[in-house]
């Protein structure tokens, strides 16, 4: 399309088309449209914002990596603009991301995780003194983020004081059940020295080794779901604190429970292996059945978590070359 003057790409709607195209995440249809002309890159709308602003606003990672790999060395130019408005980039990546951004993330604790990554990630590209600059309405970027995000910030601890309260009540029952079964032990124990009468049995040993890590590990996740509650919700613990609490809380709550089930299956193990001898592989079976439950709800939700902590900033997502040369 480079034979196209600028009024004929107004008449058949070009810029809308790329603009609708940066909403949707067509990342394609972008580079394409940047490879066939490449000086779309340098053109604004109304509100004076350029396809790399319309980027950060519409929370668009592939595509906003795609155009800033391909202004290289004009990434300078482009980064130290302003809007109508007096918005710098990190102004617009202050503002509250469009939802339905905002809805492919689970939670709204880790909702305010990635909105505090975008900011960081878009603020690092952009020149220090604009971090102190302020906009029309006489807002740095810090001071709008937290105008923008005052809401979901209240929306995160309401879901994370939620999420941690109702671990801590699993944790408590876990922890609660294998101190009392410490002292409960199968087959009873010596009258006349108090050793365990099961003592030299294999299954013995899994039983108090399981019986011990589960104790440990749900006193564990106790305490971190209880430092959770307890923590006081600054705008910056969203980022790593408190989903680094969550990620170990959940991952020592499951621990509790698959040691729980080998206790179980242990003690089982020990009191019917005279009389029925194969009962050790349903108990087996029947123990992994809670055990992928649990996997399988709370799994995916870790898998997010880490994602979103150790993953890293925008620019770690796959790019979209271009063949072109740059400009």
């Amino acid at each position: 399309m480079p034979y196209l003057s600028k009024e004929q790409l107004d008449k058949i709607g070009w810029d809308e088309a790329i603009y609708d195209a940066i909403k949707n995440g067509i990342v394609e249809f972008v580079a394409e449209a940047i490879e066939s002309k490449p000086d779309i890159i340098w053109r604004k709308d109304k509100n004076g914002r350029a396809i790399i602003a319309h980027a950060i606003i519409q929370r668009q990672e592939m595509i906003f990596s795609h155009v800033y790999d391909y202004l290289g060395e004009n990434t300078r130019i482009a980064v130290t603009g302003y809007d109508k408005f007096a918005n710098t980039f990190p102004h617009l990546a202050a503002k509250l991301g469009p939802q339905s951004q905002l809805d492919r993330i689970s939670g709204a604790a880790l909702q305010m995780q990635r909105e505090l990554e975008w900011f960081e990630e878009v603020s690092r590209i952009a020149p220090p003194k604009h971090m102190e600059e302020k906009n029309e309405n006489n807002k740095t970027p810090s001071e709008l983020f937290t105008e923008e995000h005052a809401e979901l910030e209240r929306e995160g601890e309401r879901w994370m004081k939620n999420t941690a309260a109702s671990s801590m009540v699993v944790a408590t029952l876990i922890a609660a059940v294998m101190f009392a079964s410490a002292f409960t032990v199968p087959g009873g124990n010596d009258q006349q020295d108090g050793t365990p009468i099961l003592l030299n049995h294999k299954a013995f040993l899994i039983f108090v080794i399981s019986n011990a890590l589960s104790l440990f590990s749900s006193s564990t996740s106790l305490l971190l779901f209880l430092g959770i509650l307890t923590s006081r919700y600054a705008e910056k613990d969203f980022h790593k604190s408190l989903p680094r609490k969550l990620i170990a809380g959940l991952f020592t709550l499951f621990l509790s429970i698959v040691t729980m089930m080998a206790c179980f299956g242990a003690a089982i193990s020990l009191l019917l292996e005279k009389r029925l001898k194969w009962v050790g592989i349903p108990v087996i079976i029947l123990s992994l059945i809670p055990i992928s439950l649990y996997a399988s709800f709370q799994f995916p939700l870790l898998i997010e978590i880490l994602i979103y902590t150790c993953g890293g900033g925008v620019f770690k997502h796959k790019k979209v070359t271009s063949n072109k040369k740059r400009f």
